[in-house]
């Protein structure tokens, strides 16, 4: 007869918790709060990644967007005959600019340091292609309100490459990928 008692108690214990996690959805649906969304970042991690370099035109623009489960910064480099653009991205504890090596200030928890095989400035002209200043916030890039990414830096075009540092809320997974003429980074949110 105990176990009886003890066995009806713990389905009565699980009705009830049943019905308070339906009330909860219930009552969150009723308040316009969505339910999160499944984010499968598995894979991304954070370690660094590269990719060598390959025919490629100077970078001509950089800009931002927001998803739900990451924020995404795009790097338009026009590609020889669609091949890969290099890239070396990987969390740094400060940013030093390449070349004169002076500290750049990057906000957010962490700094991701951004490397794209491909000059800000066209080679035979020397005209600048991407118009960024050393230490100064990307032109264009506004990132207000995003959830992974809180500052964006400038840091140089020297050697062929651009260097970008990209301050973070807190060191979190990112990945990187390539499509056409773009090289895409998308830092997850948690």
């Amino acid at each position: 007869m105990r176990r009886l008692g003890t066995a009806l108690t713990a389905v009565v214990l699980a009705g009830a918790a049943v019905s308070a996690t339906a009330v909860t959805a219930t009552a969150a649906s009723a308040t316009g709060a969505a339910p999160a969304a499944a984010c499968d970042t598995a894979g991304w991690g954070s370690a660094l990644k590269s990719a060598d370099a390959d025919a490629h035109k100077p970078l001509t623009a950089i800009r931002t967007g927001q998803h739900d489960c990451f924020d995404r910064m795009v790097f338009e480099v026009p590609t020889a005959g669609g091949k890969p653009v290099g890239y070396r991205i990987g969390y740094v504890k400060e940013l030093h600019q390449d070349g004169s090596g002076d500290l750049i200030k990057v906000g957010g928890g962490a700094i991701l340091e951004i490397r794209v095989a491909a000059p800000s400035y066209d080679p035979g002209t020397g005209r600048a292609t991407y118009p960024g200043k050393a230490g100064k916030p990307l032109p264009g890039v506004n990132i207000a309100g995003y959830r992974s990414f809180k500052d964006t830096r400038f840091a140089a075009s020297f050697e062929g490459d651009t260097q970008i540092g990209l301050g973070v809320a807190k060191r979190l997974p990112f990945r990187v990928t390539q499509q056409n003429n773009q090289l895409i980074v998308d830092v997850a949110h948690s």
